[in-house]
């Protein structure tokens, strides 16, 4: 006999509690294989597809799109072949014949696979096909709410008697609870006729005549789930926990661009100007390397980092998020835009993995590619520092006693008061905008 295997949503990594499930990749009643991916979900760091070690034949999946799936949970049912030593599934479908009997077969048209349907999805047919057409829908029970200082309690999934994923899916699209249906085939099975029965209950209802409330304010209330709520706690952990100030400084850009233009006139990678700042945040950090610190957990202890991870904003299609760069300090400005290059790309696309958004010591944030001049950020907790470089535009400047117009750029640098004073502060930001101004010096160690 098939043997129906239970597999929970595993551990992600990072210590991630939940996910987001994003889509399903398989459904109900089909064949699939050892460590084929089942799901796509959503965690605090990245969308990634989760392998089942299970193969077999799909019998219950939990949890719809947009649902939150906690580790540990219930994720698939699959009926997988015997153990070891018995026939397989295929050879074990006479001994499911007595269970395919006990099902009524459904109507023309209900959980039937659609003429011409072509794709890498597969049934399986006869007794095989029962087992996966008998599961059990199992509807996650909302949790009872408990006394205070007690755990709350969680009711029993709700095993509703339905066979067709067509009558599921007509009830979820006419909003019709499926629990409150009585079911008028073989043993209280839910037929299509008894869902559209609900329908149009619901609609000839009478509504009751209730007195007008004044109007709340119109508006939409949006969850916070997946990479938004990550965010959303730990920028307010930061503004809690630290103790941040700012300064900034304008800083003539103009030879730093000039540098950029006569390294991408030679043959190789091109240089970015994010790859030149990144080169001088390092040399910055080595002179002041009480910056490239974290305050512990505790707060009783300053930890400073002997590597530079550096992190950097990128924009993609999840929204914000900080890709970190390992041991930037050993890396050469080609190096560096190659590896920033490579994790922007990943960023963009979705493709970036949770490990490679994590372990940063301080941050590069380059708010001027969104048009704006400065800013104030909150620091990327548990980070003590973080220089923003705001965008490059023609300005009015005076140079070498001579008003011209010259390449500018607003620099700010955001720190945590508890690792150093303004003059640590002051003199990292004066650093760093001396090398903007006059890259010359940094060329031996670019």
């Amino acid at each position: 006999m098939p043997v129906v295997r239970e597999f929970t949503l595993p551990d992600l990594g990072e210590g991630l509690t939940e996910a987001e499930v994003v889509r399903w990749l398989v459904e109900v009643g089909e064949v699939i294989a050892v460590d084929q991916p089942v799901v796509e979900v959503e965690t605090a760091k990245a969308v990634v597809e989760v392998p089942c070690p299970y193969g077999g034949v799909v019998t219950a999946l939990f949890g719809a799109a947009g649902e939150e799936v906690a580790v540990g949970a219930p994720l698939i049912t699959v009926a997988v072949a015997p153990g070891e030593g018995e026939p397989p599934l295929a050879a074990a479908v006479p001994a499911t014949a007595e269970l395919a009997a006990a099902v009524e077969r459904p109507l023309v048209g209900y959980g039937i696979a659609e003429p011409g349907r072509s794709g890498r999805r597969r049934r399986v047919g006869g007794a095989a096909a029962a087992v996966a057409a008998a599961a059990p829908v199992v509807v996650e029970a909302p949790a009872v709410q408990a006394p205070a200082a007690q755990v709350p309690v969680v009711e029993a999934p709700v095993v509703l008697p339905v066979i067709s994923p067509l009558v599921r899916r007509l009830a979820r699209e006419q909003g019709v609870d499926l629990a409150a249906v009585a079911g008028s085939g073989p043993d209280g099975l839910i037929m299509r006729a008894d869902v559209e029965r609900a329908v149009a209950a619901k609609v000839a209802a009478p509504v009751a005549v209730v007195p007008a409330a004044p109007a709340p304010a119109a508006g939409e209330v949006v969850p916070l789930r997946g990479l938004r709520k990550a965010v959303a706690e730990k920028l307010g952990r930061s503004h809690r926990e630290i103790p941040a100030a700012t300064c900034w400084v304008d800083a003539d850009a103009t030879e730093l661009m000039a540098l950029r233009r006569q390294l991408n006139a030679a043959v190789g990678p091109k240089v970015s100007v994010l790859a030149l700042l990144a080169r001088i945040c390092t040399v910055a950090l080595e002179r002041f390397p009480e910056l490239n610190s974290s305050v512990t957990d505790d707060g009783s202890g300053i930890l400073r980092h002997s590597a530079v991870h550096l992190g950097f904003a990128a924009q993609g299609e999840r929204g914000l998020v900080v890709p970190v760069v390992r041991d930037a300090q050993r890396l050469t400005t080609e190096q560096l835009g190659v590896e920033l290059g490579r994790l922007t790309e990943a960023a963009r696309t979705g493709s970036i993995v949770p490990a490679e958004l994590t372990g940063g010591t301080f941050t590069l944030n380059n708010y001027g590619v969104f048009g704006v001049d400065g800013s104030t950020p909150i620091l990327n907790h548990p980070e003590a520092a973080m220089l923003g470089v705001g965008r490059i535009v023609a300005k009015p400047w005076v140079h070498q006693g001579e008003l011209a117009v010259r390449e500018v750029t607003q620099l700010s640098f955001t720190f945590d008061h508890r690792v150093c004073d303004g003059g640590t502060a002051g003199g990292f930001l004066r650093f760093v905008a001396d090398c903007v101004e006059q890259p010359g010096v940094l060329l031996r160690r670019l």
